[in-house]
């Protein structure tokens, strides 16, 4: 439950009522889950207020619209969830201990992991600073944030994610995530990042077939430089058990106004150029993935 403070900003009851948002085909045709983990622009009341930053600069840590580039993928036979709280607010694609208690009154109840680079950095599972690295909060914050935050909005959302990686697998006998994110435009950098953790959370065959599909829709890509993957793909892939994770980068600059954070005046070009990119990707030959038998019939 919320405390009584929390309880009257209406904007984060909605969202611990609702965290993320599945979207599902009418019928699942191909053993692929997308995820849109940074999307969120539901800003919470109290949060706001905790923060002396200006809702614009929060919203530049955003990987803004990439659930609306996203749009669709249903019709291409595959789910995909949409978290809808704000990265800067809780990020699951970090380790539900990477936390800093020094942002925090008070010791806390949950589990805080040996400090990582990302959490020196600020960029824990409840971040300090946003991406040009200003501090968010005015004050520490109180000790049970840490706890009803991971448990309102971080564990619901991998929870929801990793049901669908098993209902892809016993219906495929294989599962690829497909975890969707945006990065900064600048010199020199490709449309499109591929991250497989150097091979770690995905095969060859599904990397090079995934470069070719983005590069027929006239993307440039560049393969795990500078973004090999986060969280998400080191959690899902289990190439050993058939289950394959890919992070996806898409250039900023390509559909979007970065300073403003609203859609650039190529967005719904952009837009179709990935859905085709994606129907090129789902058409792999399962095989490829090391598909096995499905665990049940459908």
């Amino acid at each position: 439950m919320l405390d009584r403070r929390r309880q009257e900003d209406t904007a984060l009851a909605a969202l611990a009522c609702e965290p993320f948002r599945i979207v599902r085909p009418a019928i699942q045709t191909a053993p692929f889950v997308f995820a849109s983990p940074h999307s969120g622009r539901t800003y919470p009341r109290s949060f706001l207020a905790e923060s002396w930053l200006t809702p614009l600069a929060l919203r530049r840590s955003e990987d803004a619209y990439v659930d609306e580039l996203l749009e669709g993928s249903e019709g291409l036979g595959a789910p995909r969830i949409v978290a809808l709280f704000p990265r800067v607010f809780v990020d699951v694609n970090r380790a539900a201990s990477e936390l800093d208690a020094a942002m925090f009154d008070a010791p806390l109840a949950v589990e805080v992991g040996l400090p990582t680079q990302r959490v020196s950095g600020g960029l824990g599972v409840i971040p300090k600073v946003v991406r040009d690295g200003a501090e968010i909060y005015r004050d520490r914050l109180p000790a049970h944030d840490a706890e009803e935050r991971l448990r309102l909005f971080y564990r619901p959302y991998h929870d929801a994610l990793a049901l669908l990686v098993k209902e892809t697998v016993r219906r495929f006998g294989v599962a690829v995530v497909i975890d969707c994110h945006s990065m900064p435009s600048g010199p020199s950098t490709a449309d499109l990042v591929l991250g497989d953790r150097y091979g770690m959370s995905a095969g060859p065959d599904l990397m090079r077939h995934a470069e070719r599909a983005f590069e027929a829709g006239g993307f440039s890509t560049a393969r795990n430089m500078p973004y090999a993957g986060g969280h998400t793909t080191f959690l899902y892939g289990r190439r050993a058990e058939g289950i394959h994770a890919l992070q996806v980068e898409i250039n900023r600059g390509l559909y979007l106004d970065e300073d403003a954070v609203r859609h650039g005046p190529l967005f719904e070009a952009v837009r179709c150029r990935l859905h085709e990119a994606l129907h090129r990707l789902l058409a792999i030959d399962h095989a490829q993935l090391g598909a096995q038998r499905p665990l049940a019939a459908e």
